[in-house]
């Protein structure tokens, strides 16, 4: 992905996650208040959970704020247990489902080996993998007309010569899930293709950060697929990502194969215990769900009506298509100019030509079609229509 034309990143540097501009870096470029701009890029929620500044208010957190955190974070993983209807054993914390990600490619992927990546997906899972000094096998999905999905047969036959599988169940950027049985089939694959060839299975990464929008997980299948490490986060539907707590799921064999490599205290004590009472209390959760769904609707078909073209969607997220690259980057260029950041993709992406767009509020959400209003009409040499009685004031 490329970053916005304010950020950069050196020619020289390692392989790395490229960021859109920050919120200080648009205001200066585009001479904006700071405060008026709003990330439509990170895929996070507007606002916490209200029990997340009640727990810091209170001021008993797991241990004090100048000691470190439980080595064993017990509290939360027991609640993560609970959450996720696993054993302690079988699920290891790390600072966001990132280091998560991290902690997965250093205990799996040595330098020279090599993972498979179905691409478009996360950009992190090809930066671990550079990152370790292994190769990367792009697979690319099948289209936008089949829902993005994986391409089973090219998956399975790029899996012979792979140490890891990275796979993402709903994908980032695409918005959707794998078709039922399709993960299930794969994974009956290549343990099938491993036991013929008499090696070890690949280690499958299964990334389900966008798991509670469609409320259910694959998590079950490690069972038959002991390789099977699958991820999960507060960042997105918990509303949480600024506390950085992800989790690792998989059987207690994989998880000790993974344990070794995380740092000591990487989560903080007002994490570990902000992120346990999140997960022991189900109404945050069902507020966020209903709240994303309620919007993401209303927010596709205003777009839309401003004639962008919107996929499908399970996710606190869009993709939209303008048909062209010199279409997508003029449209992100005018939204930077009103204080709006879409996330960009770059040279060589196959999505270049898209930019997508995060489920925000719905005073947020207003100025994002009204601006999708106004640069369509722009681009007539028009002036774009006033909102409908219905839609709600853009400046609150």
């Amino acid at each position: 992905m490329t970053p916005t034309p304010v950020t950069f990143t050196a020619p020289a540097a390692p392989a790395s996650y490229s960021w859109e501009a920050t919120d200080e870096e648009v205001a200066a470029r585009y001479g904006i208040p700071r405060e008026r701009v709003v990330r439509f890029d990170l895929n996070t929620s507007p606002a916490p959970p209200e029990l997340a500044a009640r727990v810091v208010a209170a001021g008993r957190f797991e241990t004090a704020l100048s000691e470190y955190p439980p080595s064993d974070y017990r509290r939360l993983v027991a609640a993560a247990a609970a959450r996720y209807g696993v054993a302690p054993a079988e699920l290891l914390v790390g600072a966001g489902a990132d280091e998560v990600l991290d902690l997965i490619a250093k205990a799996f992927l040595p330098a020279a080996s090599a993972a498979v990546v179905p691409g478009p997906t996360y950009a992190m899972y090809r930066v671990l993998t550079e990152q370790r000094g292994a190769r990367v096998i792009t697979v690319p999905r099948l289209g936008a007309n089949q829902g993005w999905a994986l391409d089973l047969p090219a998956v399975r036959e790029a899996a012979r010569d792979a140490a890891v599988v990275w796979l993402c169940s709903p994908n980032n950027p695409t918005a959707l899930p794998e078709p039922a049985g399709a993960i299930e089939t794969l994974l009956a694959d290549l343990a099938a293709d491993a036991v013929a060839a008499g090696r070890p299975a690949p280690v499958v990464v299964l990334d389900e950060a966008y798991a509670e929008f469609v409320g259910r997980s694959l998590a079950p299948l490690r069972t038959t697929y002991p390789r099977l490490v699958v991820v999960r986060t507060a960042s997105k539907a918990y509303a949480l990502a600024g506390l950085r707590v992800g989790f690792a799921v998989a059987v207690p064999e994989t998880i000790a194969a993974i344990a070794p490599y995380r740092p000591p205290g990487s989560v903080s004590t007002i994490s570990v215990t902000v992120v346990t009472e999140a997960l022991l209390d189900p109404t945050i959760l069902e507020a966020n769900l209903t709240r994303v769904e309620r919007e993401r609707a209303r927010l596709a078909s205003g777009l839309r009506d401003a004639g962008w073209s919107i996929a499908p969607s399970v996710t606190n997220f869009l993709l939209a298509d303008f048909g062209s690259v010199d279409r997508a980057a003029a449209v992100a260029e005018a939204l930077l100019r009103r204080g709006l950041v879409p996330r960009t993709f770059g040279e060589g992406h196959p999505l270049r030509d898209h930019l997508r767009v995060t489920v925000r509020d719905d005073a947020e959400n207003d100025r994002l079609i009204e601006a999708a209003r106004e640069i369509a009409a722009e681009a007539k040499g028009e002036t774009a229509p006033g909102p409908d009685e219905d839609t709600l004031e853009v400046v609150r």
